[in-house]
């Protein structure tokens, strides 16, 4: 008997198991890095350099990763609209995920020299690409299995990632530093995250193994609708989508890396709160953020994506405002207010996201064009961020200003959104 069109349940339920774990794991991976570089890497890797600098240098290879995603999104967006979505991301998982192992095993500046910090950022670098290319398969995995008005229900999972992934990473940052003290922290225990990143690669591999290939694609595939540059169409028919999608992202990024990335060093270094507790406050945070996206995104199928993203955006450029000072009291009730109001607005504008942008692009490209915007969103929203706010702080402007510059780039993305349409109840496999 021939197999029906249709996948039945368990098929649905296991492509949204995929496309959950699979962003678990590349954001876990991503966020260990964020994390150990706002503790420990300036003392592992630039030990010559006065704190503030050191700090610098290690939000720059921070930021290295966020410069090669848009390489990686046209990479394997590329090979994506080409051949598949399952095959690009059981690459970028492997990616992404070997890359992470690596750092944890690279010896230290006072074992190298200049070579360690060099290799720290190739291998950043190779992370950037693999993520580059995850989020858009992971994405596009979802939505096109997806049926009629449950685009942004089954686009939650992907967005869920990051959530699931924030937590395991800091989850075992807070653990080791409960368990270790200070000097076996810096001196090895930071390495032990990303060194477990193996065992969550090797389980991501397993589930993803199994999926199928989304319907849309093989449609496309069928009727031979496959575009032999992807990129040059996309940039040829969809460039101003791909512009105004990365904008739309922006606020995104801003708001979690300044919360979880420069708030965590401010927190510690310059207000003295300690580390396990700016990281249990983070951690509820995050909770705020996963409550947020699952909200979001749910209400997006009833009220439309580009309304609910509209409405998060003109909050965040309050709440900008309102961060700092929050921030300054050093009162850690009022400390987790701040994180929490910060993340949980970034989830309910980052949980549309998942639908919103590929319902963007046309099928021949969409891969490309999700993954590109995506990507260069993160550039200007998550590389931007640490570097400006520890300039701030050291040029010894208010710290205020901080908050200043998540307003803006809040007002950047809500004329972004102002500009691009509604999509929800587009077709998949239609024109955009």
């Amino acid at each position: 008997m021939s197999q029906a069109p249709t996948a039945p349940a368990p098929t649905r339920t296991r492509i949204a198991a995929a496309s959950l774990i699979g962003t678990a794991i590349e954001f876990y991976d991503f966020y260990i890095y964020g994390t150990a570089a706002a503790l420990v890497l300036n003392a592992a890797f630039f030990p010559e350099m006065d704190q503030v600098a050191g700090t610098l240098a290690a939000f720059s290879t921070f930021a290295v990763a966020f410069i090669s995603r848009p390489l990686g999104s046209a990479i394997f967006g590329h090979w994506g609209d080409r051949i598949g979505r399952k095959s690009m991301l059981v690459v970028s998982l492997l990616l992404m995920g070997l890359s992470t192992v690596a750092i944890g095993l690279l010896p230290g500046y006072t074992a190298m020299g200049v070579a360690a910090p060099v290799l720290l950022v190739l291998l950043r670098f190779t992370q950037g690409i693999g993520l580059g290319g995850e989020w858009g398969g992971a994405a596009l995995l979802a939505t096109e299995h997806a049926p009629p008005g449950k685009r942004g229900l089954y686009a939650m999972f992907p967005q869920l990632g990051p959530s699931v992934g924030f937590i395991a990473a800091n989850g075992l940052f807070l653990i080791l530093g409960g368990v270790l003290s200070d000097e076996q922290f810096v001196e090895w225990g930071w390495r032990l995250p990303f060194i477990a990143s193996l065992l969550l690669v090797v389980i991501g591999m397993y589930v993803r193994l199994k999926i199928s290939e989304t319907p849309v694609f093989q449609a496309a595939m069928d009727e031979r609708k496959i575009a032999k540059v992807p990129i040059a169409g996309l940039m040829r028919h969809q460039w101003r989508r791909v512009l105004l999608g990365a904008g739309a992202m922006v606020i995104t990024y801003t708001l979690f890396y300044t919360a979880t990335t420069y708030c965590l060093s401010y927190g510690t270094a310059t207000l003295g709160i300690p580390r396990t507790t700016m990281l249990s406050l983070t951690m509820i945070g995050v909770v705020f953020m996963a409550l947020g996206t699952a909200v979001s995104s749910m209400v997006s199928d009833r009220f439309g994506r580009r309304r609910t993203l509209i409405v998060g955006a003109s909050v965040a450029i309050g709440w900008g405002l309102v961060m700092f000072p929050l921030m300054q009291t050093a009162s850690v009730p009022l400390i987790g207010v701040a994180l929490a109001g910060a993340l949980g607005l970034m989830g309910l504008i980052f949980g549309p996201m998942g639908a919103y942008l590929p319902e963007l692009f046309r099928t021949e490209y969409r891969y490309s064009g999700a993954s590109v915007a995506y990507s260069l969103g993160g550039v200007l929203g998550g590389a931007v961020p640490p570097l400006i706010a520890t300039q701030i702080q050291a040029s010894g402007l208010p710290v205020f200003y901080v908050g200043g510059y998540v307003s803006a780039m809040a007002v950047l993305s809500l004329l972004c959104l102002l500009a691009l349409p509604e999509t929800g109840a587009l077709e998949m496999s239609g024109e955009q």
